[in-house]
């Protein structure tokens, strides 16, 4: 019986050509806007890979914040981006409650899977991605979708990047993907953000062992942990000789040509399969609700 998880992974491609299709005219950041991006969980890190390909096409200064440490309103930003599924999340809907009192002035723009959820009131625009909505608490299609839309915002072509999502669902998943012991994901640029998000699935989903890192950085001590039964996932171009340094050590190297987003489906996919090899459900992983609401 295929998971909701499996499901949600399987329509990627049709979301991002949805999402790609919608960008709306003003409610996003405009050119040339200071902005902060802002979320927790996987939202930050889909906030760390917006940020750094916002700056890079050359939109304006764009920072990054897990919703629970932000120096807002303390910092003075145009704009606040809040990524959010459930729109209910405790630590963003806090913060925006703060900056709409102490920073008035700021800009507040939301993107989540609900039209009826708490942060819309919060916010000045509201993008409402209801068709990326998940089931699963494992978050998946939601993530790729919002960068899909940011990144066609940003100027981007996709056509590329879901043609490489569907190949990314009909790869093989070689047996030493479901029976490696530790995983260490890197990334450059944009596709480091994409990296944390890999190692959250497969510790969200399976339960395994993974870290995820600048891949500069992986040379100055991660590299220690290579080895015999273990994996470094490369998103992305790694960088020159890394692979022939791991591979030194007896463990495995994995990169490809695909667009990083979409090797991230590859690494879902890799995920879910390890669950059900263990015995896990992915659609309820252990310790996780869909959204997390503190008590006052």
């Amino acid at each position: 019986m295929t998971t909701h998880t499996e499901a949600e992974i399987a329509s990627q491609p049709d979301c991002w050509r949805r999402a790609a299709g919608m960008v709306p005219a003003d409610a996003l950041p405009q050119r040339g806007e200071r902005v902060a991006v802002v979320g927790c969980g996987t939202s930050w890190f889909v906030a760390q890979a917006y940020a750094a390909l916002r700056e890079g096409a050359g939109h304006g200064e764009t920072d990054a914040f897990a919703a629970s440490e932000a120096p807002l309103p303390g910092r003075s930003y145009d704009r606040v981006l809040a990524l959010t599924r459930s729109g209910t999340t405790t630590e963003v809907l806090e913060l925006l409650e703060e900056i709409g009192t102490k920073a008035p002035g700021t800009r507040i723009t939301a993107i989540t899977a609900d039209p009826d959820t708490p942060v819309v009131g919060l916010a000045h625009e509201v993008v409402v991605l209801d068709f990326a909505d998940e089931r699963s608490v494992v978050q998946t299609r939601f993530a790729t979708a919002q960068l899909a839309l940011l990144r066609a915002h940003l100027g981007e072509d996709l056509t590329d990047a879901i043609a490489d999502a569907e190949r990314a669902l009909s790869a093989p998943l070689p047996d030493e993907l479901i029976t490696a012991e530790q995983f260490t994901f890197l990334g450059r640029d944009w596709a480091y953000g994409l990296a944390l998000e890999a190692g959250l699935k497969m510790r969200e989903a399976c339960r395994a062992w993974t870290e995820a890192y600048p891949a500069m950085e992986y040379r100055h001590g991660p590299i220690s942990i290579a080895g015999p039964g273990r994996i470094t996932w490369m998103l992305g171009e790694a960088p020159e000789g890394l692979r022939g340094e791991v591979e030194a050590t007896g463990g495995s190297f994995l990169e490809s040509t695909l667009d990083p987003m979409a090797e991230l489906i590859k690494i879902q996919r890799v995920a879910v399969a390890r669950a059900h090899a263990g015995g896990l459900n992915p659609d309820e992983p252990l310790h996780l609700t869909r959204s997390v609401i503190l008590s006052p």
